[in-house]
C-alpha cells in the first residue's frame, strides 16, 4: 500500500453501545476494535522515522514495531512489543487520555485525524486475553528477598509486577477493602471492566505477589514495623485520593455534598446514594465526567456538569465527553459556582456566576475572568465537587519521609528514592494527579532502582 492509499483511510471508529442502552447500566460503553477495524487503523500508520508517538508516550512504548508487527496479523508478537515497557497494556488502552499523549503527538493529527494508538494497543491486549494467552514473562526463582509495596494503583502494581518477576517476594498492603486503588473505585465499570483489573491481579498472584486489602500502612501498621519484619525496601504508591474543596461556605456542613472521588468510591463499591432527582456537578476533568454518567446510571433524572472554562479547555477526554452529552447530561461551560443554596441544612441549589476567557495562564489556558451581574441559579437535590485531588502522605512518625509544601515525597528525580534509603516512592504520590502510563512509568523506574539498591548497587 502506497502513502496515497494509507492517507485515504479514515479514521475507523470502535463498536460501541448506544445511547439508549447504557444508560441503565454498567456494561463497558465501547467495546474495541474487531480485527478486521485493527488491521485497516493499524494500515494508517505512516511509520515515520522520527516517531513523534514515541516521544509523547510517557512510557516509551515502540508504537510503530508493534503496529507494524499487528498488522502483519502478528499480534502476540505485537503485545510483547508493548510489553516490554508497559507492565498494563489493557489498562492503559482503556482509560489513558492519548488524546493529550501519544494520539496527540502522531504526525497524522497534524492535517487529519490521528492514528488510533490507544484502541490498537486495547486490541492486542484483549485479543491475547480472549485467545488464552499468557499475559505475563515466566517468573524468577524467588531471591528470599522481601519487598513491600504501598497502594495497589498503576505505580504500585508495575513496581510489584517487575520486581516479582525478578526473584522478589512482593507484598502489597492496599488500605481500600479492594484491589486496584483508584483503578477499581475511581474509574467506573462502563470504562474499566472489572475483569481487567481481575486479570492484573491474577497475574501479579501467579508470580506469588501477597496482596493485603484494607491495611493502612501509619495507622495499622507502621514503615518501621516493615522494616523490622525483614522487608529490605519499600515502594510508597499511595496516590492522591483526597479531593479538593470548592471553598465554599456551608460546603462542610450541608447534607448533599460531596467530593468527586468519595461519591464514585462509595457507588462504585455498592453503598449507593440516593438525595433526590437533580445533581450539579462542579468540574470538567474525567472525574467530573464520571460522576455526572454514574448519577446517571443510578437513576438521577437531571445531571448537570458546571465547567468554568470553554468545552475546548476541558481536561477529561474528549470521547468522554462526546459520550456524556449523548447520554443527556447537560454541560454548562464558563460558569463557577460562588454560593451554596440550602435548606434546613441540606442543599437546594447552587448559586453560580458566568465567567469570560481571560488572558492565558502558566499553561497557556486562558484564566476565567467573572463577569458581574451574571448570576443564576441550578436546583439541586446534591451537588458533586470534581475539581482535583492532592496527596495525603502516610502519617508514620517512625520513619520520616520527606515531603514537599504541596504534600507529594521528596524523591531523587532519578532513582526516586527518598531520604531514607530504603524506601522509595512514586506515581501520583510524587507527581501529583497524573495518567496511569506516568504511573507506570516512574512504577518502571522505581522497580529498577530498588532492584539496584537491593543489589548493593548503588
Amino acid at each position: 500500500m502506497n502513502i496515497k492509499e494509507q492517507l485515504a483511510i479514515p479514521r475507523q471508529r470502535p463498536r460501541e453501545l448506544n445511547p439508549t442502552e447504557r444508560i441503565d447500566n454498567f456494561d463497558e460503553v465501547s467495546k474495541g476494535f474487531t480485527e478486521e477495524t485493527a488491521l485497516l487503523e493499524a494500515q494508517r500508520c505512516l511509520q515515520c522515522r522520527k516517531p513523534s508517538c514515541v516521544m509523547g508516550c510517557p512510557i516509551g512504548n515502540d508504537i510503530p514495531r508493534f503496529i507494524d508487527q499487528l498488522r502483519q496479523g502478528k499480534f502476540e508478537e505485537a503485545y510483547w512489543t508493548i510489553r516490554e515497557t508497559s507492565s498494563m497494556p489493557s489498562v492503559c488502552g482503556r482509560v489513558c487520555p492519548q488524546e493529550f499523549q501519544c494520539e496527540g503527538a502522531c504526525i497524522r493529527g497534524k492535517k487529519d485525524a490521528p492514528v488510533a494508538i490507544g484502541l490498537l494497543e486495547r486490541f492486542l491486549a484483549d485479543w491475547m486475553i480472549i485467545n488464552g494467552k499468557n499475559l505475563s514473562p515466566r517468573c524468577a526463582p524467588k531471591n528470599g528477598i522481601k519487598v513491600a509495596i504501598i497502594g495497589s494503583g498503576p505505580a504500585g502494581i508495575t513496581v510489584a509486577h517487575s520486581l516479582a518477576h525478578k526473584g522478589y517476594s512482593c507484598t502489597i498492603f492496599e488500605s481500600l477493602p479492594v484491589f486496584g486503588g483508584m483503578l477499581s473505585v475511581g474509574i467506573p465499570n462502563y470504562r474499566l471492566p472489572r475483569n481487567i483489573i481481575g486479570a492484573e491481579l491474577y497475574a501479579l498472584q501467579q508470580c506469588g505477589v501477597n496482596v493485603k486489602t484494607g491495611i493502612t500502612v501509619g495507622r495499622d501498621l507502621t514503615l518501621s514495623e516493615l522494616r523490622q519484619q525483614g522487608f529490605a525496601a519499600v515502594f510508597l504508591g499511595i496516590g492522591a485520593y483526597e479531593s479538593r474543596r470548592l471553598g465554599l461556605e456551608g460546603e462542610l456542613e450541608t447534607k448533599g455534598i460531596f467530593s468527586g472521588v468519595d461519591y464514585l468510591g462509595q457507588m462504585l463499591t455498592g453503598r449507593e446514594i440516593a438525595l433526590g432527582d437533580r445533581v450539579v456537578v462542579i468540574g470538567g476533568g474525567n472525574v467530573a465526567i464520571d460522576v455526572a454518567r454514574v448519577a446517571l446510571r443510578s437513576g438521577w433524572k437531571e445531571v448537570t456538569i458546571v465547567y468554568r472554562r470553554t468545552r475546548e479547555e476541558m481536561p477529561a477526554s474528549m470521547v468522554e465527553i462526546a459520550h456524556v452529552e449523548e447520554e443527556g447530561v447537560q454541560l454548562v461551560f464558563l460558569a463557577a459556582p460562588v454560593r451554596i443554596l440550602r435548606e434546613n441544612g441540606q442543599v437546594t441549589g447552587v448559586e453560580c456566576q458566568r465567567m469570560e476567557p481571560g488572558e492565558p495562564d502558566r499553561t497557556g489556558r486562558r484564566l476565567p475572568v467573572p463577569v458581574e451581574g451574571s448570576n443564576f441559579i441550578l436546583q439541586a437535590d446534591a451537588l458533586i465537587a470534581a475539581v482535583g485531588q492532592k496527596v495525603i502522605p502516610v502519617l508514620d512518625e517512625t520513619v520520616p519521609v520527606a515531603i514537599t509544601p504541596r504534600g507529594t515525597y521528596v524523591v531523587d528525580p532519578i532513582t526516586l528514592q527518598t531520604n531514607v534509603e530504603w524506601i522509595f516512592a512514586g506515581g501520583d504520590t510524587v507527581l501529583g494527579p497524573q495518567t496511569v502510563a506516568k504511573a507506570v512509568c516512574q512504577g518502571l523506574d522505581a522497580a529498577e532502582s530498588m532492584h539496584r539498591y537491593m543489589q548493593g548497587l548503588f
